[in-house]
């Protein structure tokens, strides 16, 4: 959720909710203990955000350990998720994000490192990871044994492989062995709940304690209200209109102004506009317009000329942002498949900048 879940996103998320954790973006250990400017406005907080809820990247279990650290004598944030599921081949090529639960001593000695520098303040640490690298290298069950001896709070799993990437379909068995093999944390289900009724599919089917959302609240911060109401044995409120919806993008680019400067707000709203409209009619000429909005003026202006008596439709429903196909292969450093139990870092590991 690279360059979805800011600042602004997060807000408009929190509003539809009832409780939950709003993940920040991925955020590298490197650029974290660099302070990187980049880095350091990605992990600015709302005012009114609680818990604050920090996504972390690395590699080197030193450089993991002093970012955690960091986190904890600067009061950075409440809750540490470490993100061991990142499919990116610039990541997975480095040994990071699917690639690094493979090295089962490295992911250890990782996971020792933050989980005890946050005990300190008392944040609590999670993480969310893959079925592994491919189907020929699943590394699903180990590394969340290894997590739960670790002290981790809790486990995440997106039930797809790296190599899988955004395609097909999760294969939520997964989710189900992990839980019975995990026994003492909470186990959260992640991969293809794009309604309520697939949270609820997916627990019902696997056992899990919880769900993690990713794309399927894209263009759709209200599935947090959808999922607060059958979570909580209540009917399901209607979805919105395209009315209520323009309202909300209104708002969303609004929030990006505030946070960014109109300039790189709107430019950043840009990629939301296709989510948020996904499935209701919109003229080719306002469509392409849209796609090119300079202001949050010129965006209202715009959605007053669509038909906003539209209602929310079958046609809205379904995966937005990433998809594609799987890779041909995951992109892995030279020789990374041949020892998993060898503990050194591969050169450059740490990337610099954030993303995946």
């Amino acid at each position: 959720m690279a360059g979805v879940t800011n600042r602004s996103f997060r807000t408009l998320c929190r509003e539809a909710g009832r409780g939950g954790l709003y993940v920040c973006e991925m955020t590298t250990t490197q650029a974290l203990v660099a302070r990187n400017p980049k880095t350091m406005e990605m992990i600015r907080f709302a005012e009114d955000e609680s818990p604050r809820s920090l996504q972390l990247y690395g590699v080197d279990p030193a450089v993991v350990g002093a970012a955690v650290r960091m986190v904890v004598d600067e009061n950075l944030a409440d809750h540490i998720d470490l993100n061991f599921g990142c499919p990116v081949p610039k990541v997975t090529r480095k040994g990071g994000g699917a690639a690094l639960p493979y090295k089962r001593k490295l992911f250890q000695a990782i996971l020792d490192a933050a989980v005890r520098e946050a005990a300190r303040g008392g944040i609590p640490v999670t993480i969310k990871m893959r079925i592994g690298i491919d189907e020929s290298h699943h590394t699903f069950l180990q590394a969340g044994r290894i997590a739960e001896d670790c002290g981790v709070a809790a486990v995440g799993l997106h039930a797809r492989t790296a190599q899988q990437h955004y395609s097909g379909r999760a294969q939520w068995w997964a989710i189900g062995e992990l839980k019975q093999a995990v026994t003492s944390i909470p186990v959260m289900g992640n991969g293809d709940i794009f309604r309520a009724s697939d949270a609820v599919a997916m627990m019902r089917e696997t056992g899990c304690d919880g769900v993690v959302v990713g794309r399927g609240c894209q263009g759709r911060p209200w599935l947090f209200t959808e999922l607060g109401a059958v979570f909580a044995g209540e009917e399901l409120p209607p979805p919105p209109s395209l009315a209520v919806i323009r309202q909300l993008m209104i708002r969303h680019a609004t929030l990006l102004s505030q946070e960014m400067g109109e300039h790189r707000g709107i430019r950043d709203f840009r990629k939301h506009v296709a989510w948020y409209l996904k499935g209701f009619a919109v003229g080719s000429s306002v469509r392409q317009a849209l796609g090119m909005v300079s202001s949050v003026d010129e965006l209202t202006e715009l959605t007053a000329q669509l038909d906003l008596s539209q209602a929310f439709g079958e046609a809205s429903e379904g995966p937005r942002g990433r998809q594609g196909g799987p890779q041909h292969h995951v992109k892995l450093p030279e020789g990374w498949l041949d020892d998993p139990d060898a503990l050194a870092v591969p050169a450059g590991a740490e990337i610099d900048g954030n993303g995946g």
